[in-house]
């Protein structure tokens, strides 16, 4: 299945368009992070919620110094997700190009 040069500009060029921007998640990480916003994102749902619960769980549990150590495992992993950002926007483009592809190359119009 090879594509002509065509086909493969209109698939670069919808993944610009329609990619995820590694600079938003960067955005939501920054004013959102421990709500798990730039997750959700990215496409990462179920994650997602488990940086949300840990957040509300935290918060709620705080008083009995549970939420101490729940917040701290969330802050450590936010942190590590800073480094993680460029690699989900990365598979997320190269998910939509392979998908994109297979359906230029079965000639399903793209939508």
């Amino acid at each position: 299945m090879t594509l002509s040069t065509e086909q493969q500009m209109l698939i670069e060029q919808r993944i610009t368009n329609d990619g995820k921007s590694t600079t938003v998640a960067y955005l939501l990480w920054f004013f959102l992070g421990g709500l798990g916003v730039h997750r959700f994102y990215m496409g990462k749902t179920g994650t997602g919620i488990a940086q949300l619960a840990l957040f509300i769980l935290g918060w709620l549990t705080l008083v009995v110094y549970i939420g101490i150590a729940l917040l701290i495992a969330l802050g450590i992993w936010v942190l590590v997700d800073a480094f993680l950002i460029p690699s989900m926007a990365s598979r997320s483009r190269e998910e939509m190009r392979a998908q994109l592809t297979s359906q230029m190359g079965a000639g399903v119009p793209a939508v």
